[in-house]
């Protein structure tokens, strides 16, 4: 089903010389209502974005065309990061954003998540998958950018099934 998803949403313009592109999956153990509630909070990245400090709405009422500018914590490459909402669809869960300005190196960097539901051990869960392009930044290789943003990426969602995990256990029914 990944691969399907990936196909039919995961669309980006074809990477150029100088760009990379790659996507990650990850499977969390909470309902798709849970985990989409937060990834489609535009405004608080930093509810399950470990490296997220702040977040402010520069332009627009969370719809696209929306500009958000980002804090990251100190620890990367940047202080930084202005963003663009470009697709948000709340009926197919996806979300798009892209890199318009900051002081990162992650130039015409372009993301699409999207969440989809599933059933892990009997129980309702949900895939959870995350694409991108971006630049090569100059003095680097597409390996190590890929490298570099898969493991961004990867941290996010082993964030995001975290938070998400924890909120199903407190919402799930008392059983008798």
């Amino acid at each position: 089903m990944a691969e399907q998803y990936t196909c039919r949403h995961h669309r980006h313009h074809r990477p150029s010389e100088n760009q990379c592109s790659s996507s990650v999956i990850k499977h969390i153990k909470a309902p798709l209502n849970i985990v989409w509630s937060l990834v489609r909070r535009f405004d608080k990245p930093q509810e399950y974005k470990p490296f997220v400090s702040r977040c402010t709405v520069l332009e627009g009422d969370l719809e696209i065309g929306s500009v958000r500018e980002v804090n990251v914590k100190s620890g990367l490459p940047a202080t930084t990061s202005t963003e663009r909402l470009e697709l948000l669809d709340d009926q197919e869960h996806i979300l798009g954003v892209k890199f318009v300005g900051g002081d990162h190196r992650l130039k015409n960097y372009s993301s699409i998540i999207t969440v989809h539901p599933e059933m892990i051990d009997g129980r309702l869960g949900t895939l959870v998958i995350e694409s991108f392009v971006v630049d090569v930044p100059h003095g680097n290789t597409g390996d190590e950018t890929c490298y570099f943003v898969n493991a961004l990426i990867n941290c996010n969602l082993k964030s995001l099934a975290d938070v998400s995990e924890r909120m199903a256990v407190r919402t799930k029914p008392i059983e008798q």
